[in-house]
């Protein structure tokens, strides 16, 4: 097997944008959740192809990048499927609930609506159909078990349809072909986009050998933090060794065990799929609920990166892997744990760790990648660092 070395031109990376050729990619929903990798430094360590794996020509971390940024793939259909494993409690349903509900808020309060629809794919494991063809055509579809929602852009017009309810919702795109408003989540191009934003020296990123994915040969991009105090193990990207088109986005943990996120095609054709699939009628008797104009299909950005709006605009402390979001909610004595929270203080505060340091006294609310301090004085502090971390930038905050 051929190897596979990394590229030490850190100036020629951080010149380059890797979102150049996003524009016109075709982009499918996963989750993006978690993902918001600020750093990537191009490593310097060599790796072999597995036996069994492709032997693909040899290439650096640094082509493999540029592969990535120059993908133009505007035609192709497929299956994905998606597993978040945040390791929060089990709350019965009542976290995807709660987070519809919250979607509900600012949508059009239709079943059917994908800010509401689409919270579902922040936990578990989903099966989505997807299909583009060009800028103003692609279809998107939630397989569910007895039901099915799809998403539809085909041209100015944008269909969300719940099959469980008989519900419709839609919107018309301001700008067809060019509103990314109108167009469903992100598909690993676009983790792969957010992983590679910034070039810095608190990252690796080396070739790791070939693999095959959706019957496809694929290079493996492996991202890995530099610093510690992060909560973040690896990230991997899979990408097609034609097209340049990530295949398949893996981010693990530090502490090990399964992934927090995988999202990646098990089938995939890139050929021109039939116009009748991004035609859209509302079934009969179905409920048809308008969208109010400039009203999203798609959020803007990954759920965490708006967490301070509503507050002050808030501060980052520190940077790359280690770098923490803070802002004051402006709320003292902070939640209502124990029993001065009544049963929900209970259960609060069941889920959370209480910590003291300079700041005073706070809890600690954890999942395996993101974690948040909210101080008894209303300050809040969340990042992919440890508890620790936290803690420290609370002092160093105070």
């Amino acid at each position: 097997m051929a190897p596979y070395e990394s590229d030490d031109a850190v100036d020629a990376a951080r010149d380059e944008d890797p979102r150049g050729g996003r524009r016109k990619a075709a982009r499918y929903a996963v989750p993006v959740a978690v993902v918001g990798v600020a750093a990537a430094t191009i490593g310097l360590v060599p790796a072999l192809a597995a036996s069994g794996d492709p032997d693909l020509p040899r290439i650096t971390a640094q082509q493999l990048i540029d592969k990535i940024a120059k993908s133009d793939v505007q035609q192709l259909s497929g299956t994905v499927r998606t597993s978040t494993d945040l390791g929060l409690p089990n709350l019965g349903g009542l976290e995807n609930s709660l987070a519809s509900g919250a979607a509900k808020g600012s949508g059009d309060g239709s079943s059917a609506d994908p800010q509401s629809k689409l919270t579902s794919l922040v936990s578990g494991t989903h099966t989505l159909r997807v299909a583009a063809s060009g800028p103003d055509k692609q279809k998107l579809s939630l397989l569910e078990s007895g039901s099915e929602y799809s998403l539809i852009h085909n041209g100015k017009d944008v269909w969300g349809y719940d099959s469980k309810s008989n519900e419709v919702s839609h919107g018309i795109s301001a700008d067809s072909g060019k509103d990314r408003r109108a167009e469903p989540p992100a598909t690993p191009k676009d983790f792969a986009d957010q992983a590679l934003k910034s070039v810095d020296d608190t990252t690796s990123v080396t070739v790791d050998g070939t693999e095959r994915v959706a019957g496809r040969d694929a290079y493996k991009l492996l991202i890995k933090p530099r610093q510690s105090g992060t909560t973040v193990g690896a990230i991997s990207i899979a990408v097609d060794a034609k097209t340049g088109m990530p295949l398949k986005f893996t981010l693990t943990p530090k502490s090990g065990g399964a992934a927090v996120l995988d999202a990646g095609f098990t089938q995939v054709s890139f050929a021109r799929p039939a116009a009748s699939t991004f035609d859209f009628t509302p079934p009969k008797g179905a409920k048809v609920t308008e969208q109010e104009k400039g009203a999203t299909a798609r959020p803007e950005r990954t759920p965490g990166m708006g967490f301070a709006e509503g507050h002050d605009k808030g501060t980052v402390l520190g940077k790359g892997w280690t770098s923490i979001a803070t802002f004051d909610t402006g709320a003292k004595g902070g939640l209502p744990t124990g029993s001065r929270g009544g049963d929900l203080g209970g259960f609060l505060g069941s889920l959370g760790d209480t910590v003291t340091g300079k700041f005073g006294k706070g809890t600690v609310f954890s999942t395996r990648l993101v974690n948040a301090l909210i101080t008894d004085d209303g300050k809040v502090y969340a990042g992919a660092v440890t508890k620790d971390a936290l803690v420290k930038a609370a002092n160093t905050g105070k």
